[in-house]
């Protein structure tokens, strides 16, 4: 049997976040390549009850570092004791999710243990002959997709990107080995001092939150054609996305766009209006359960990727689904 995949588990506010089910997603699937265990590692204060809730999501196994010093997050402990977890259990194969606690500790567990280092992954596999790690990431600014090995030891490291995968349907019977790791004291010294945390403010629900997403691109043609979009979200119990072409038009704010370059989503229903599909979009949404596209061109790429495509002006479509959905809420 092949050396275990590890997926990194986070800890925000006492509680085990919802982004490490998704990367027990990503794990599954190479650990069922390789005929290697599943398992996930968290590092965190007062979390040891909760470890055992990660098996319903395909665990095999969780290794636990639990200890008052990391009641709040510090990327120096962290990845010290990450280090000394790989030397001594030497997985072959470490996934995080490209959250900002992600984007901290792993770039300093690399350089710590001499690993290299693929962020930003939108694709992973096994390869077959070789049964190392290919990770797919943009390059070139996004115009290309790169395949990438990483030589020298293990384990082979990278992010994905959060909300990039659906979590596994939980299964409550499966149970998972619990393994407690006792960092050394020296290891729980940390340069950085805790001052406090701000949760960010913003309005609405996020993107990356949202169930149904309704997103629009350059095809909408206008600013005031592109603020229709709100409506249509606001009667669903949605958010607004937009294409980068939307954003850069000045439509949309940075924070909707949809994704290599800005945010990769999983609602279960996306609605794009006037969106072609270039293959940066298309790799932030691919993963949404529904998605129906609306746009004139027979040929739009994102056709290929629709569950219901629709030739036609968006916002014809717009405006007779908007009332469509009044009619039936009884608001008109």
């Amino acid at each position: 049997m092949s050396a275990e995949v590890w997926t990194l588990a986070e800890v925000r506010g006492g509680k085990i976040h919802p982004v490490s089910r998704e990367l027990l997603a990503w794990g599954k699937e190479l650990a069922d390549a390789l005929g290697a265990p599943l398992a996930s590692v968290i590092v965190g204060s007062g979390i040891k009850e909760q470890s055992a809730s990660l098996a319903a999501y395909g665990a095999d196994k969780v290794y636990v570092a639990d200890a008052p010093e990391f009641e709040n997050f510090k990327a120096d402990i962290t990845s010290a004791t990450l280090a000394e977890m790989i030397e001594k259990y030497k997985p072959s194969i470490l996934i995080a999710s490209a959250t900002t606690q992600g984007r901290t500790v792993m770039p300093m567990l690399s350089s710590r243990i001499g690993c290299g280092l693929t962020a930003d992954c939108t694709e992973l596999a096994i390869d077959r002959e070789s049964k190392r790690l290919i990770q797919t990431r943009p390059a070139i600014g996004g115009n290309v997709m790169a395949d990438i090995k990483t030589k020298g030891r293990d384990p082979q490291m990278c992010t994905v990107r959060p909300k990039s995968k659906r979590p596994l349907s939980p299964d409550a019977s499966r149970e998972c080995e619990t393994i407690e790791f006792a960092p050394k004291k020296e290891l729980l010294e940390s340069l950085v001092k805790f001052i406090k945390f701000e949760a960010e403010k913003s309005v609405g629900l996020p993107l990356q939150e949202a169930e149904i997403i309704v997103s629009g691109g350059k095809g909408m043609k206008n600013a005031k054609n592109f603020a229709r979009l709100e409506e249509l979200a606001r009667l669903l119990g949605g958010s607004v996305g937009a294409s980068r072409m939307a954003v850069d038009l000045g439509w949309a704010p940075y924070s909707a766009q949809v994704g290599l370059s800005g945010k990769s989503v999983t609602p279960r229903l996306y609605l794009a209006f006037g969106i072609s599909g270039a293959v940066q979009h298309i790799a932030g949404m691919s993963g949404a359960e529904t998605i129906v596209a609306v746009n004139q061109d027979p040929e739009a790429p994102i056709f290929r990727v629709a569950d219901l495509a629709v030739q036609g002006d968006a916002m014809e479509m717009l405006g007779g689904l908007i009332e469509a959905v009044k009619k039936y809420k009884g608001l008109q």
